[in-house]
């Protein structure tokens, strides 16, 4: 049952200048689904640069005159300034206006991919990642939050399904994107298609989002530094546990300061007048089931775009084209079940979807890890075509049903962190796959060699038993959860 909790701080802190948050007004649906396709675009920009570059970095390398391995910096960098520059978009949207900060976030991102493109050393590079996760921070937070507040509640479910298309499709179309553009283009285009896009979306941010400078709170200075460490540590920690070489005492020193440092920093915004990241979203189930729960999920999932690729190309000997070709299936489940979301949520309600869905995503892990170098093509690409439609809706269910009970006053700090665990899951993500990878081969006896199909098979394991754990929190809700936004149970009119 959702507790109806009153915010800490007293009255909303949008302030009088903006009494209607950055609503469009409850009679303008058309502009709030534009400003969710603005917002999915940007997304998709930003998400697709970040894993856009990896069938890049040995050209790029080169380029620079250093090896391959040298090139991890740069994707930590942008990685890192994503996690420390995260939680501070919420007091920037709150202090200058979506619409300044969203409009910005574009402009910084725009110009950091141009020094990106025309970079002539790895420095150079690396200070211009910095510049884009820097802008990445203020667009993921900030974007999401302008959606809800020009979406009326009966429309959220779609708005939801259209910004969440970025976060499954760009991890698996990413590398071959990346790949033929390198190839065919050159790496600097990787980054210069990205002024366009950033133009048209800076143009578009003037005319569809709203939103005025709202409450002047203080400056949580302790609740920047402490999350800052936390999230920064945590995240370079998960990065190092995906490479090879790796000391394993040296990733336990740093995951015991990331620990220490968000375990502190939680007690910090628990007790301060003004917290950097108001936590009082989390009293609601309805959001703190995609918190908790749903970073078990987005885990499991995140850990499919690094597994699966290495599994064919590794383990079944095809080509990168090959198992590319593969992996648009899963993009192409994900499109597919868009269009159905919103009546499989309206006809089962968010419980019964969230953990027959969750059942069938742990499912499609366990299918995975019984394919062979023999299985079919078209079962392949049935199987990768099912799980994208059963994690897309997943993904759709989860975020939407978060925002069902926030209070417009505490719609700030919810999604502020949310956004924060969802970067925090995607670092997760790849280093659970290769965690897991490597305590297959420990099992079997191959540490230390190439592993192959049955060390894939167990990995991909432990992806299907996290996923179900994810279920847990679901099964807890309340029938009704969520049925103002999906419509569940809603009489019918006469």
């Amino acid at each position: 049952m959702a507790v109806q909790a009153t915010h800490p701080q007293g009255p909303s802190r949008q302030g009088p200048s903006d009494p209607a948050g950055d609503a469009p007004g409850p009679g303008d649906p058309s502009k709030g689904k534009g400003v969710a396709w603005l917002v999915a675009g940007a997304f998709f920009m930003e998400m697709l640069d970040s894993t856009i570059i990896t069938t890049a970095l040995p050209e790029m390398a080169r380029t620079f005159g250093v090896r391959p391995a040298d090139m991890s910096i740069g994707m930590s960098a942008y990685l890192l300034a994503l996690a420390v520059f995260i939680p501070i978009s919420g007091w920037v949207a709150d202090r200058y206006g979506s619409r300044k900060v969203f409009g910005g976030a574009l402009a910084l991102f725009t110009f950091a991919s141009i020094l990106c493109g025309l970079s002539q050393s790895l420095l150079q590079f690396t200070a211009a990642r910095v510049l884009q996760g820097l802008g990445g921070a203020m667009m993921v937070p900030v974007g999401r939050l302008a959606v809800l507040r020009a979406t009326p509640k009966n429309e959220l479910v779609r708005a939801i399904a259209i910004i969440t298309w970025p976060g499954l499709a760009a991890p698996v179309v990413g590398p071959l994107v990346g790949g033929l553009i390198t190839t065919y283009l050159g790496w600097h285009w990787i980054f210069f298609l990205n002024v366009p896009l950033g133009l048209a979306g800076m143009l578009l941010t003037q005319r569809l989002v709203h939103g005025e400078a709202g409450g002047r709170r203080p400056f949580d200075l302790w609740g920047f530094i402490l999350t800052g460490v936390g999230c920064s540590v945590f995240m370079y920690a998960m990065d190092l546990c995906g490479e090879l070489n790796v000391s394993l005492p040296s990733v336990a020193v740093l995951l015991a300061v990331a620990v220490a440092a968000l375990a502190l920093s939680v007690r910090h915004l628990r007790k301060a007048a003004h917290p950097l990241v108001d936590l009082t979203a989390l009293r609601y189930p309805t959001f703190a089931v995609t918190v908790y729960g749903g970073s078990l999920f987005r885990i499991a999932i995140g850990s499919a775009p690094f597994l699966l690729p290495l599994m064919f190309q590794v383990g079944f000997g095809l080509t990168p084209v090959q198992a590319g070709s593969l992996m648009l299936a899963l993009f192409a489940g994900n499109l597919a079940m868009k269009p159905g979301t919103g009546w499989v949520m309206r006809t089962f309600g968010f419980r019964r979807v969230l953990v027959a869905n969750g059942l069938l995503v742990a499912l499609g892990f366990a299918g995975c890890a019984m394919l062979g170098a023999g299985t079919p093509f078209w079962l392949t690409c049935a199987l990768l075509f099912f799980c994208g439609m059963c994690r897309s809706m997943q993904f759709t269910a989860l975020n939407t049903l978060g925002f069902a009970d926030v209070p417009r006053d505490a719609m700030t700090g919810a999604t502020t962190l949310f956004s924060a665990c969802q970067q925090l899951n995607a670092g997760m993500g790849i280093a659970f796959g290769a965690i897991a990878l490597r305590a297959a081969e420990w099992a079997t006896g191959m540490a230390g060699a190439t592993p192959g199909p049955r060390e894939f098979r167990l990995a991909l394991a432990a992806a299907a038993v996290l996923a179900l754990l994810a279920i847990v929190d679901s099964v807890r809700l309340r029938a009704d959860a969520g049925a103002a936004i999906s419509g569940h149970n809603k009489p019918k009119a006469a």
